[in-house]
């Protein structure tokens, strides 16, 4: 099933036969846009997730100091920021990835205000106004926890593993049933996808998993902080986010990701990691996301503005290196610009 696959088998990295049982293969093409992802193809449309920032504020427009061109939307105002990109003639918004913003004074140390997230109203307006669009939401504790951190801690300061797998089943289970398309975790909490996916089997809902699966402790995730008001309040997240050096684990935990019921994993960052893109090319059988992060969109966006680099040039050099390296998956900042510029 893997190319690299005895070497893993040797060090007891995977199950095959649990790995089978816990697939559902038709959850992973299902969805039209889902299917395209296990096609190697040049640039398309269907290789782009739009990622957009949604807050309570119905009718909210705030661009980001950090990222300009990128916006916090209100989740009704969303709607119609929308219409433009998924009416287009030629190439269109395919598929969107929501994440949610919430007031510092609505959160506490357990999430509970994910109840309350914008993204679960926009999802009801965005299937009934754009059916066919994929709505893939970013699965993940730290911008509804009052410490933003992404998993809930006990007494002794210590990750509790088992209040937060119960807490992200649970969310997916809610964003399950108010319509999302793909349920994307961001966490990086060892052992999640295997009860992600047992509380959604057990509600019966086919909905594939999109695991950001190798996720390193990055330096290039400041401008998303400050957007998603998701900054820890205490240390930092070194201890669950990959080491930037730790290539074997990047090939690890997809693995594991996949054998627990993943049916996409991840790469993130995109450009500083294209050889673990390559690595995981090589060595897995399910399609390949990566996201270009906030902090690579402000680099290439302000190299521009200083005139250092061309920007439509450097951003579409950017997705050929990704789609080169083996994703056929690519969450970026630059989708409505590069809509525009696959039709030129």
């Amino acid at each position: 099933m893997y190319k690299r696959l005895g070497q893993y088998l040797e060090l007891g990295c995977i199950n095959i036969i649990n790995m089978q049982s816990k697939h559902n293969f038709h959850n992973s093409y299902r969805h039209p846009i889902c299917r395209s992802w296990h096609s190697s193809q040049a640039l398309k449309d269907t290789n782009l997730i739009y990622p957009v920032f949604l807050t309570n504020n119905r009718e909210e427009k705030t661009e980001l100091t950090l990222m300009p061109g990128v916006f916090r939307y209100g989740y009704e105002r969303l709607v119609e920021e929308l219409k433009p990109l998924v009416n287009r003639n030629g190439s269109k918004l395919r598929a969107v990835m929501l994440f949610g913003v919430m007031q510092t004074e609505e959160k506490d140390e357990h999430g509970n205000c994910i109840e309350n997230s914008p993204v679960l109203k926009s999802l009801p307006l965005l299937k009934s106004e754009f059916p066919d669009l994929l709505l893939c939401v970013d699965i993940c504790l730290c911008a509804y926890t009052s410490n933003g951190h992404c998993g809930i801690f006990n007494k002794h300061g210590e990750l509790n593993l088992k209040k937060t797998h119960q807490a992200l089943s649970r969310a997916s289970v809610i964003f399950a049933d108010k319509g999302a398309d793909v349920i994307c975790p961001s966490d990086m909490m060892d052992g999640r996808i295997h009860f992600i996916r047992e509380a959604l089997n057990k509600e019966d809902f086919n909905v594939p998993i999109l695991s950001y699966s190798t996720k390193f402790h990055s330096g290039f995730y400041g401008p998303f902080r400050e957007a998603a008001q998701s900054a820890p309040t205490f240390g930092d997240r070194a201890s669950y986010q990959l080491p930037p050096a730790g290539r074997e684990l990047g090939i690890r935990t997809a693995l594991r990701d996949i054998e627990e019921g993943a049916d996409f994993v991840m790469v993130k960052p995109g450009m500083p990691y294209l050889d673990l893109i390559r690595d995981l090319k090589n060595t897995v059988n399910v399609p390949i996301a990566c996201y270009q992060v906030s902090g690579e969109y402000s680099m290439i966006y302000f190299a521009a503005q200083a005139g250092a680099i061309d920007l439509k040039r450097a951003v579409l050099e950017s997705m050929t290196s990704f789609l080169r390296a083996g994703a056929s998956i690519i969450i970026t900042y630059y989708t409505p610009s590069i809509l525009e510029w696959i039709d030129e």
